[in-house]
Formats: structure tokens, C-alpha cells, sequence
């Protein structure tokens, strides 16, 4: 049976471990399908954001604020899984983040692959692999002398991001798709013993879920920025630590950069990993967003963290969730569409042109789903003391919403039309920020004595130092 977008919300909860009860206290509007898709984004979107709403109303109510309401509509909730589609900056969009390497291409089997290659070292690496010059033309007609597995398997041995084309059968039957099928949607695990800390102890009688809560945000392109931005929606102060060396996509600070201050710690410099313990020990969330282990070589795994800083909060991000063959392989919101079936379905088979869907609703969704899961994990701490993991996946998303099944004719919602600057003008809001003014999507989240919104606007990479602010 397809569940309301009341039951997914009960759904989310009782995965982790809360009274799936609770979803009352969200009153949810309007319906799917909004974009056009077959698959139920909205609902997705409104399960997600109304999961925030309630632990962050549970973080208020410990703190001594009153009972309030909550609402998430399906309109918004379906944008607020692609908010970097709506960003103008003194009204002319920011720079595409697409390479023009980027995309599908058919192998001479007739099966399609995708390449990600937003990153530069990413797309020279495939056009290394390939032997290809830096234009798309050159590189399609390399691809036509690979069979897609094959090629597949080569640039994941290489580090590079790729995945086939395939069905939710092929996946289902994939060994890859198994494991990730016996992952929780949110895992929400103990990893050290700390003593209970409240949530205020920082600031006492704040009028913010998450004011005083210190959040380093160790991540990069989408699902983790966004984590940290909405924790920073509802009063966090969250801190996004870079490094000189690693790319970043300009644009996308635009989307994920509201409420944040931006600070560089570079891990190879002799004083590196000082400096980030140093944060670190007063920190109370730590989000990242690396390849599993990635952190960890360098000291910065999940009990290294918990033994530098006991009861932290620690939010892992991963493509592929860490196990299985492919735990470790690098991936990104439109790979794991393309390797899960859902980009097949929304094209029409694996043999035609493939389609992606309307939004970045895994990295989006996931991303919600991390701020959710980090504000239970605080719940908790405040409770029983300790130290926590919190780990989520884009593959184990994919699932959730494969799972949340498809609206009532998905051949005609896929022709929808796509929405206008003119059809979410009420959903946007406008935020002065060094780079100009930016025109944005706001929260979609309603909540009436804790409306969720930023106290900084977006700022350049590396313009604050290494220090908590005030």
C-alpha cells in the first residue's frame, strides 16, 4: 500500500526510534505530484522536513519553550529538494556547477553510463582513463568502444565517478543493492560514554531550538552543506571548515552557505590537525561527508572524534552507506539515481535516453534526514549522556524513496511542466550577503515560536578564521 505522507513521516520516526505518534503534530497539506516525476518527491520532502520539525520542537520543549505548531506543505517541501535551482544573485542565476564532461554517454553495448565531473581532478581522470581530449564529442565517441560494465568498473578502480544505467531489478539483484537494502534509512548508534549535557548549557533561555550548539561542518557540494545549513536554520552555529587544496563549486556556497561562517583547517600542515582537535573539543556536532574512512586515516574517525571530544554528535554522509562492495566508492546525488533504477524509470528503460529526476531529492532528502537524526542524537545526550554516530546514505534514501512508491499515473506527472521563477515566487525570500544580493527559496518548514530561518548570510570560502564566534 502507498503510504500517506502522514505514515512516511511515521515511518522516518520509528526508524529512529522515536513514537511514530508524534507525526500528529505536523499538519501536512497538498499533494503529489508537484514536479514532474513518478516518484513521490513531495511526500519525500514533507516526511524529511516534518521529521526536523518535530526534533527540533522536542529540543525547544526541553529547553522550557511552549508547545507550537507545525506544518510543511507539499508544494514547498518538493522545492526545498532542490533549492539550488532557485538562487539568482542581483538577479542573473550563478555560474552552471556542471562540467560539460558531465552527463550520460552509450557505450557500444547499447547500455548507458554517467560520468560526474564537476570536480576537475574527477574529469581529468576520466579523460585520462579514456584517452580522450576535453570535449564532449571526443569523449563519446571513446565511450562507443567500451562496454558500459566494463568502463564502469575501470574508472572506480581509478577513483573517478561513474555508474551504469540501470533498472531497479538490476539493482535489487545487484550485490551493492542488497546491502544497502539492510541499511536503516537513519542510524542513530552510541560509540562513548560522556555525562549528560543539556542542550543550553552554551545559552540558557535562548529563544532558538539549537542556540549555543556548535556544528563544523566538514563537508562539501550538497547533502552535507545542506545538513549544516539546516541545522543553522534553527539557531546552530555552524562553522564550515574547507582546506586551500580541495575544489569546491563556487556556486553551490550560494544554496548551502546561509547561516555559516566559512574557515579553512588544512589537514597536511604540520599544525593541521591541532588546530581542528582544537575545534573540535568544543564543538557538539560534527558533520562530514567523505568517502567512509576517509577522516579516520587521518585520525578524525568517529571514536577518534568521540575520544577527543566526548559526547559528540557525529554525522557521516556517504554515497554508497559503507558496506558492500561499492562502501567505499566514490558517488554523488545523480550517480546513485543513475545505479539504483531510479533515473531508468524516469526515462523509460535502460535502453532509451536517460532522465534524471526533477530535483537532487536524495542529497536533499538525506540532508534533512541528517539534521533530524543529529537533533535526536543531541535529545539523547541531554537524557543519558554519550557520545553518538549518526549515519545516513544517498543509496539507502534512494531505497526510502523507491519505497514510498509512485503517484497514481507517472506517465502524465512526468509531463508536467517544470516549475517557473513566476509558480514558487511565494516561497522565495531575498538575503544581502557579500556576493550581492541573493534572491532564495526559504525554509518550507513552519513552525509557529521557532520559525526557522538564518542570522548570516552566505560568505566567501576561508573569510573567517579557525576560531568559534561569539
Amino acid at each position: 500500500m502507498t503510504p500517506s505522507p502522514g505514515q512516511a513521516l511515521e515511518g522516518v520516526l520509528a526508524g529512529a526510534g522515536l513514537d511514530p505518534a508524534a507525526a500528529g503534530a505536523v499538519r501536512l497539506t497538498g499533494a503529489d505530484p508537484v514536479l514532474p516525476s513518478g516518484f513521490r518527491l513531495g511526500t519525500a520532502g514533507a516526511a524529511a522536513l516534518g521529521a526536523v520539525g518535530i526534533a527540533a520542537d522536542a529540543l525547544w520543549r526541553r529547553r522550557g519553550g511552549k508547545a507550537q505548531a507545525l506544518a510543511v506543505d507539499l508544494r514547498a517541501a518538493a522545492m526545498a529538494l532542490r533549492t539550488e535551482r532557485h538562487v539568482t544573485v542581483d538577479g542573473a542565476p550563478p555560474e552552471s556547477p556542471w562540467s560539460p564532461i558531465s552527463g550520460f554517454y552509450q557505450a557500444g553495448c547499447g547500455r548507458w553510463i554517467q560520468f560526474h565531473c564537476n570536480f576537475p581532478h574527477h574529469r581529468d581522470g576520466v579523460l585520462r582513463l579514456l584517452g580522450a581530449a576535453n570535449d564532449r564529442a571526443d569523449v563519446a565517441a571513446r565511450v562507443a568502444g567500451w562496454q558500459a560494465a566494463e568502463l564502469e568498473e575501470r574508472l572506480a578502480e581509478a577513483g573517478m565517478c561513474a555508474a551504469m544505467l540501470r533498472s531497479r531489478a538490476e539493482w535489487l539483484d545487484h550485490p551493492q543493492g542488497r546491502a544497502v537494502a539492510g541499511l536503516p534509512l537513519v542510524e542513530i548508534t552510541r560509540i562513548g560514554d560522556a555525562p549528560p549535557q543539556p542542550v543550553d548549557r552554551r545559552r540558557p533561555g535562548a529563544s532558538r531550538p539549537l542556540a549555543g550548539v556548535r556544528v563544523l561542518d566538514l563537508s562539501r557540494v550538497i547533502a552535507g552543506p545542506v545538513a549544516g545549513r539546516t541545522l543553522a536554520e534553527h539557531g546552530a552555529t555552524v562553522m564550515r571548515i574547507g582546506a586551500p587544496h580541495l575544489p569546491y563549486v563556487p556556486p553551490l556556497l550560494l544554496d548551502t552557505g546561509h547561516g555559516k561562517v566559512n574557515a579553512e583547517v588544512d589537514l597536511s600542515a604540520p599544525d593541521g590537525p591541532q588546530r581542528l582537535a582544537a575545534l573540535l573539543a568544543e564543538a557538539d556536532v560534527m558533520v562530514e561527508a567523505y568517502r567512509p574512512a576517509t577522516l579516520a586515516r587521518r585520525g578524525f574517525g568517529p571514536e577518534d572524534v568521540a575520544r577527543i571530544r566526548p559526547g559528540i554528535i557525529h554525522v557521516s554522509l556517504s554515497a554508497y552507506g559503507g558496506v558492500g562492495p561499492w562502501g567505499g566508492r566514490r558517488g554523488f546525488d545523480t550517480l546513485v539515481q543513475t545505479a539504483s533504477g531510479l533515473a531508468a524509470e524516469e526515462s523509460g528503460g535502460t535502453g532509451t535516453q536517460p532522465r534524471h529526476l526533477p530535483a537532487q531529492a536524495l542529497d536533499y532528502a538525506t540532508a534533512y534526514l541528517a539534521a533530524f537524526g543529529a537533533m535526536v542524537a543531541l535529545a539523547r545526550r541531554a537524557e543519558e549522556g554519550g557520545s553518538w554516530q549518526v549515519r545516513l546514505s544517498l543509496a539507502a534514501t534512494a531505497c526510502w524513496l523507491d519505497g514510498l512508491g509512485r503517484v497514481d499515473d507517472p506517465a502524465t506527472a512526468r509531463a508536467l511542466p517544470g516549475p517557473t521563477p513566476e509558480s514558487v515566487a511565494d516561497l522565495m525570500t531575498e538575503t544581502e550577503s557579500p556576493f550581492g544580493r541573493i534572491h532564495h527559496l526559504r525554509p518550507a518548514l513552519a513552525m509557529s515560536e521557532t520559525p526557522p530561518g538564518w542570522n548570516r548570510p552566505p560568505s566567501p570560502l576561508a573569510s573567517h578564521p579557525p576560531v568559534w564566534p561569539e
